[in-house]
């Protein structure tokens, strides 16, 4: 199996080309990264791409959705909850559903929490491709556009993602790729979910109102990360830049 990605410069947002072999087939994962390097990985592979898949529908992981779809008539593909938000989508995936492009096998996996039709996409059980629930030393927010809650995104990272085999390699929407193993023993998150490590428990403001700091961690663009409780018990992943001292 070959993957290979760009990185937008920006965004900080992957796409990710997985082909089973030269001169074979392959698939698209988001298109927020640069076209070109990609669109030369394809024609030098000389591989026919066969889908696009979307994690979710936020623009750093869809902008060029329409190029692709033009330039290899291959469907765009992404949760059916999320229709709507892509305003244009060809094929629709459930969890547990599969897809066959040569020897790629690829499942789809709802992993809700960021956004209500997060999908991740367990390719030949060896990679899985996180978009933005499960990056290298964090996690994903619940605050952006279309989110769920708290407890999805737990339930997405802790009893889905860290349930699959240690050895999978992550691919995530931004930055750099990490492995289940590496996240499940060094994530800050991970680790305050497991128990290993405690809350900080420090009193803040979040977004402005009165909150319980709990976690706060690098992010994968270099700033920060907090898990925050406000008062009346709702427990909110956020960035760092809305969390002050109280």
């Amino acid at each position: 199996m070959i993957c290979t990605r760009s990185m937008s410069d920006g965004w900080l947002s992957n796409t990710w080309l997985v082909a089973d072999a030269p001169g074979g087939q392959a698939v698209v994962v988001d298109t927020g990264g640069p076209l070109e390097p990609i669109c030369r990985q394809i024609e030098e592979l000389r591989v026919t791409v066969t889908h696009v898949l979307c994690t979710h529908h936020h623009i750093d992981h869809v902008v060029h959705n329409d190029e692709y779809r033009a330039a290899y008539g291959c469907p765009v593909c992404g949760h059916a909850s999320e229709r709507d938000l892509f305003g244009s989508l060809d094929q629709t995936l459930e969890d547990g559903e599969e897809i066959v492009s040569g020897d790629l096998h690829v499942r789809a996996l709802h992993i809700p929490g960021h956004t209500l039709g997060q999908l991740g996409f367990v390719v030949n059980d060896t990679h899985v491709f996180t978009g933005d629930t499960l990056f290298q030393g964090s996690v994903g927010g619940t605050r952006g556009v279309g989110h769920t809650n708290f407890d999805d995104l737990r339930t997405s990272v802790m009893d889905v993602l860290m349930g699959l085999p240690k050895d999978t390699v992550v691919c995530p929407g931004h930055m750099e790729q990490t492995s289940i193993r590496r996240e499940w023993e060094d994530n800050p998150f991970v680790r305050l979910w497991r128990g290993v490590d405690a809350p900080q428990c420090e009193r803040c403001l979040a977004f402005g109102r009165p909150a319980e700091l709990l976690l706060r961690a690098v992010d994968y663009d270099g700033g920060h990360k907090c898990q925050v409780r406000f008062d009346d018990g709702t427990i909110d992943v956020v960035p760092g830049s809305r969390v002050t001292d109280a």
